[in-house]
């Protein structure tokens, strides 16, 4: 009930949307039904509840003279008549009870002429006295149209209706006839939030990528004028989150174009030939409104390779859509003036004829943002969010690494939630901190039940972790440890990931050791093993495989790789024998053994430190890096991070010495100098007079040169003026 009631107040505060000027009306279509099913119940309950019965002329003079009809009604311009029957003698002539008749049994006979009939009616009761009645009447009353013809006026209505419904036309999604419709969203300056560059933080090289696209939108005559074309396409390869979409949006806002966005998925349906169908009515919509940018979104969805057997695991209707896109993209037709722009986070299982040029003549690709894009995109979140002076930018930055903007984004908000729940007025450092902790690791459970043995052997675990990652060089420097439980772990170690270019054999090796670090100290320090290094063991057997079979860092298997870039793993066979895969298998065995035996080695020359660092762990359950250097003394590597910091800080310490000099140098002339005004103006004065004579002994040679070679009387001559002229 709970849950009902939370998304019926959803749908209750759902926010109007002000930019859209003609809202649907939102009515449910129950009611519809509901008046539907009424008229029906009118028409049956009161209704002229009646039944007729078609007689014979003969038929209906003996029921008049067996005294069976009770009153009769002409209709004279028709030439029928009804008779209404007795009680009595309804069983005798509709051959059913009364009940099931109905109330006023009628039988109809067609007579001859109204006069006829009249003075069979008179002759029959002046003979036998009959009660019997008579009257004329028009040929039918309005009820009885009204029942007739009704119901088929509310089977047209309803038809009429549910064709427009399915043609798009009424209230609700577009139906049968429409499936052929593109679903293109259209935002052009009068629709919906205008998205700039400025609102996108970061990714400094995709901007200067698309740049050129906003200019030829703005500006097609430089570029036509010198026999340039449009680009066609341009593809934003990247990871999720990473703020492709968001570029696609800020190029249609700077253009200041229409802008038609569409998902990959959509062109997809059950029907055959709906996705061409769409594809053709999307860039016909967009011919009308060039020049315009046509975005697609996770193309993958329908640019995936073709498969080579046409009978094996293939999909004519996407590959059809495909052969739609790629000829509306570059075939006969002239696209001039339309731009796709597409997104995908798997550019590796595209089509080929997809990606050539002319179609998608480039490829921008849009990767996690470092150190200083992170700094960037936490300046744009942080707009609305009020904070105080503890929180550093560069500092959240330091502690995010490998996090995308979509990441970053939601470690702002939850830390503002962090902060909400705490009853603050400002968001704080330590609510970033938290937020970062939420989310990396998972929600926190202080109220786990562990026992005092397992709270020994979580701390002996992580601080075999920590312990590792102080004293081996090119493992992640440490950020803090826990063993309060967070999401499915029992304890975590946090660290900065260093953000490498090319990793070494030698880093991956130390990476490897500090990973198997909590299971060595299990095994040294409490003689038995558990079920807690399950994760570190798969990351490091992982890492092992990759290293052996994809990078060739192996001494067996030296410069081999089994990797397939293209995306498309070996799934019925293998690129090598079932030797080297036992050799594989090996190799991967001994490098992780030789890491297990030097990671045990390294925690037995500290062994003290490590079970004071174990001991803090248990009574703080949390330690810092600042513990570590309190009992290991300081590490004796900076990591990459402040290396780079440290050389940033120093170049611009260096600017600012060197500026500082030409400051001096500059103030120094003002004010010290040599010469006074006259006298620099004497010396330019006498420069330019040296000037003038050189260029006119140069002019004299020249023509000197000219004059010997015409008489060409000395060969020696030519050779001596080309030296001097040159």
């Amino acid at each position: 009930m709970e849950n009902n009631n939370e998304k019926n107040n959803n749908r209750r505060l759902r926010p109007s949307n002000p930019d859209n000027k003609n809202p649907k009306q939102n009515y449910n279509m129950y009611w519809v039904y509901l008046v539907i099913l009424a008229l029906l119940a009118g028409m049956f309950f009161w209704g002229d509840n009646t039944n007729v019965k078609e007689v014979s002329w003969s038929e209906f003079q003996q029921y008049v003279s067996d005294n069976r009809i009770k009153a009769v009604n002409i209709y004279s311009n028709k030439d029928i008549a009804e008779g209404l029957v007795r009680e009595e003698s309804v069983s005798y002539i509709f051959k059913e009870n009364a009940a099931q008749v109905g109330n006023k049994p009628y039988i109809q006979v067609n007579i001859p002429s109204t006069d006829a009939i009249e003075a069979f009616l008179s002759e029959t009761k002046k003979e036998k006295g009959y009660d019997i009645s008579w009257n004329y009447k028009p040929s039918s009353n309005f009820w009885t149209i009204f029942l007739t013809f009704v119901p088929i006026l509310l089977l047209i209505v309803f038809w009429v209706w549910m064709v427009r419904r399915m043609q798009g036309g009424g209230a609700g999604s577009s139906g049968v006839f429409s499936v052929g419709k593109s679903k293109a969203q259209l935002f052009d300056k009068d629709t919906g939030q205008k998205v700039t560059f400025k609102d996108v933080a970061g990714l400094s090289e995709a901007k200067e990528e698309v740049q050129e696209i906003v200019e030829f939108l703005k500006h097609p005559n430089n570029y036509t004028n010198l026999g340039g074309k449009i680009p066609k396409g341009a593809l934003l390869v990247g990871p999720p989150g990473t703020g492709k979409t968001l570029l696609a949006k800020a190029v249609a806002g700077e253009a200041n174009v229409p802008f038609f966005s569409i998902s990959g998925s959509d062109f997809v349906e059950m029907f055959v030939g709906v996705g061409a169908s769409r594809v053709r009515d999307l860039f016909k919509t967009a011919k009308e409104k060039a020049p315009c940018i046509v975005f697609i979104d996770e193309i993958d969805a329908v640019g995936r390779a073709r498969g080579k057997n046409a009978n094996f695991g293939s999909n004519d209707e996407r590959e059809s859509t495909l052969n739609q896109l790629l000829t509306e993209m570059d075939g006969f037709g002239s696209n001039s003036g339309v731009i796709v722009l597409a997104a995908t986070n798997r550019a590796d299982i595209l089509d080929k004829a997809l990606l050539r040029a002319g179609r998608f003549d480039r490829q921008i690709y849009v990767e996690l943002p470092d150190l200083n894009d992170r700094k960037e995109i936490f300046r744009v979140h942080l707009r609305p969010i009020k904070i105080d002076d503890s929180v550093d930018v560069e500092f959240l930055a330091r502690q995010t690494p490998g996090f995308s903007g979509a990441d970053i984004a939601n470690v702002c908000n939850e830390a503002a939630l962090i902060a909400a729940r705490s009853k603050k007025k400002f968001v704080q450092k330590v609510d970033f901190m938290n937020a970062v902790d939420r989310i990396v690791g998972g929600l926190e459970k202080k109220n786990k039940i562990i026992t005092q043995h397992e709270k020994r052997s979580i701390a002996i675990h992580e601080a075999g972790h920590a312990t590792l990652s102080w004293f081996l060089e090119h493992a992640n420097p440490l950020v803090k440890v826990t063993i309060v439980p967070r999401g499915k772990a029992l304890g975590a170690a946090w660290y900065l990931p260093e953000e490498r270019q090319i990793t070494t054999k030698q880093q991956m090796l130390d990476e490897m050791c500090a990973t198997l670090g909590g299971r060595a100290a299990e095994d040294v320090f409490i003689g038995q093993i558990s079920s807690g290094a399950m994760n570190d063991l798969e990351r490091v057997t992982k890492q092992a495989y990759a290293m052996i079979s994809y990078m060739g860092m192996s001494e067996k298997l030296p410069n081999l790789s089994y990797y397939d870039s293209s995306g498309q793993d070996y799934t019925f066979s293998k690129p090598y024998s079932d030797n080297t895969a036992q050799l594989i298998d090996f190799e991967v065995k001994a490098m992780i053994a030789e890491q297990y035996e030097r990671a045990k080695k390294l925690l037995l020359e500290h062994a003290e430190g490590h079970g004071k660092l174990s001991t803090i762990l248990i009574e703080k359950e949390i330690i810092y890096a600042d513990d570590l250097e309190h009992i290991f003394g300081k590490r004796p590597w900076i990591s990459r991070s402040q290396e780079i910091l440290e050389n940033k800080a120093a170049e611009e310490d260096e600017v600012k010495s060197e500026a500082k000099e030409v400051a001096t140098f500059i103030d120094t002339n003002k004010f010290g100098s040599a010469y006074s005004k006259s006298e620099s103006d004497d010396l330019l004065k006498k420069d330019e007079q040296k000037e003038k004579k050189v260029k006119t002994e140069e002019g004299h040679e020249i023509k000197n040169v000219e004059e010997k070679e015409e008489n060409k009387n000395d060969q020696n001559e030519p050779a001596k003026k080309d030296s001097t002229a040159d």
